[in-house]
């Protein structure tokens, strides 16, 4: 979808005199993963990736960013790497202190800390259930740092998402190109390989919120973009919020959904 439909996206973004993908003021909303046990993983993440409990079992928030887990059974088909969203990444303000506390704990170190000249210090770890997770002290962006797709076209790639979920166009720390969504950055890098779809993998879906999701689907329909089945639907979740919902697929496969909230609990 996105090297085809580009083009097409960004006419009749220009046709209706929107901004380009403008809604939620450029804002994220959700990350949704999958581990077999709900409570077990939102407990990692607070103890691990300095997650906060926001009154949802199963769940824990970041800056305002949810992340939360199915809670059925059922384990993840496969880890991050090899899908179109190869890792998640947070910040830390001393990241020498967090590794030494992950390693005590035994978490999963992928790569021990290296510092790349002009951007920070980096190592990347892996929970239990698979995710990739890049660590950084990055003092600018603390918190919930970056999303990171791999794509063969990330300058195409990028483009979709600001064309469907806005962002704000900008280069972190001069160097890496992306959209940012308040502290949050999407990135990209170029992968030739074969990429599985993240549906049912540990990464399951990327979440975006709209203030009007019957607008926004029309919006779609415009540019050609068809959502996956069953299309836009009302639900309540765990908390007893209300809420319109709908999602689409990448050309990658990135499962992503669109959340406008009704009404709270």
């Amino acid at each position: 979808m996105i090297r085809k439909a580009l083009l097409p996206v960004l006419l009749a973004a220009a046709l209706l005199g929107l901004p380009a993908g403008a809604q939620a003021e450029d804002l994220y909303h959700h990350l949704h993963l999958r581990s077999g046990d709900a409570l077990a993983s939102a407990q990692w993440y607070k103890d691990h990736m300095d997650c906060e409990e926001y009154g949802r079992e199963g769940a824990c928030m970041v800056d305002d960013i949810q992340i939360i887990f199915y809670t059925n059974e059922d384990q993840p088909t496969g880890p991050s790497v090899g899908t179109g969203v190869d890792h998640i990444g947070f910040s830390f303000r001393d990241l020498e202190a967090k590794m030494e506390g992950w390693k005590a704990a035994g978490v999963t170190v992928l790569e021990d800390i290296r510092e790349v000249p002009g951007l920070f210090k980096l190592a990347f770890l892996e929970d239990p259930w698979g995710t990739k997770i890049e660590v950084v002290e990055d003092h600018t962006w603390l918190g919930f740092h970056h999303l990171h797709l791999y794509t063969p076209d990330p300058q195409a790639t990028i483009s979709w998402y600001e064309s469907l979920f806005g962002g704000v166009p900008d280069k972190m720390h001069g160097r890496l190109a992306g959209l940012r969504y308040g502290g949050l950055w999407l990135l990209a890098r170029p992968y030739d390989e074969e990429i599985a779809p993240t549906a049912g993998r540990s990464v399951d879906h990327l979440g975006w919120p709209s203030d009007d999701l019957e607008a926004t689907v029309a919006r779609y329909e415009s540019m050609g973009i068809e959502l996956d089945e069953p299309g836009m639907r009302e639900v309540t979740n765990a908390v007893g919020a209300e809420l319109k919902i709908a999602f689409v697929t990448s050309d990658d496969g990135v499962r992503i959904e669109l959340v406008e909230t009704v009404s709270s609990p």
